[in-house]
């Protein structure tokens, strides 16, 4: 897939996470299924935070050629990208400071947030192309990861998050 195509696809995907999000009352956004599960305003603030403070972040250091290394991807990694998808599994970590996302504050906030990354996104492919393939990042699960592959990896995570919205969004009804 071409990186207009992951753009396009991007946008749409944010645009239903925006849908989605004027749906939802502030308490509904807090609320948490289990103490050690993240409540739906917080995988919000994962998706944008990922996207701004990892992939993208990665991307620019693809670009400046800092901090790049050699190498390959993992096994997952290979498997993941000849998919064009993550994997439909519920990856869970012990809540911890450095990366259980906070809660939100508003629903601006995520808006925001969700806004900010469709204009780096939008700002950031037409450089792909520019950026040698050759610069890579590690990722801690896929192995070394390029600028265009990094850009794909902002459309998969997006994308792997709407079963967790359901998932969520399901277990609101329930209660």
């Amino acid at each position: 897939m071409n990186t207009k195509e992951l753009l396009q696809r991007f946008e749409e995907s944010t645009a239903r996470y925006i849908e989605e999000l004027s749906r939802f009352t502030m308490e509904e956004l807090r609320r948490q299924p289990s103490p050690s599960e993240w409540s739906i305003g917080q995988m919000y603030v994962h998706l944008y935070q990922s996207a701004l403070y990892m992939q993208l972040a990665n991307i620019a250091k693809c670009q400046s050629g800092s901090d790049v290394t050699t190498g390959e991807k993992s096994e997952i990694g290979r498997d993941v990208f000849a998919k064009g998808e993550l994997p439909p599994i519920r990856v869970q970590v012990p809540p911890s400071p450095e990366y259980t996302p906070a809660q939100p504050e508003s629903k601006e906030q995520i808006l925001e947030g969700l806004n900010a990354v469709v204009a780096r996104v939008q700002e950031v492919e037409p450089q792909l192309q520019a950026i040698s393939p050759e610069h890579k990042i590690a990722h801690p699960a896929f192995g070394l990861c390029n600028a265009q592959e990094w850009f794909q990896l902002i459309e998969m995570h997006y994308r792997h998050h709407f079963r967790q919205l359901d998932r969520l969004k399901g277990e609101l009804v329930q209660n």
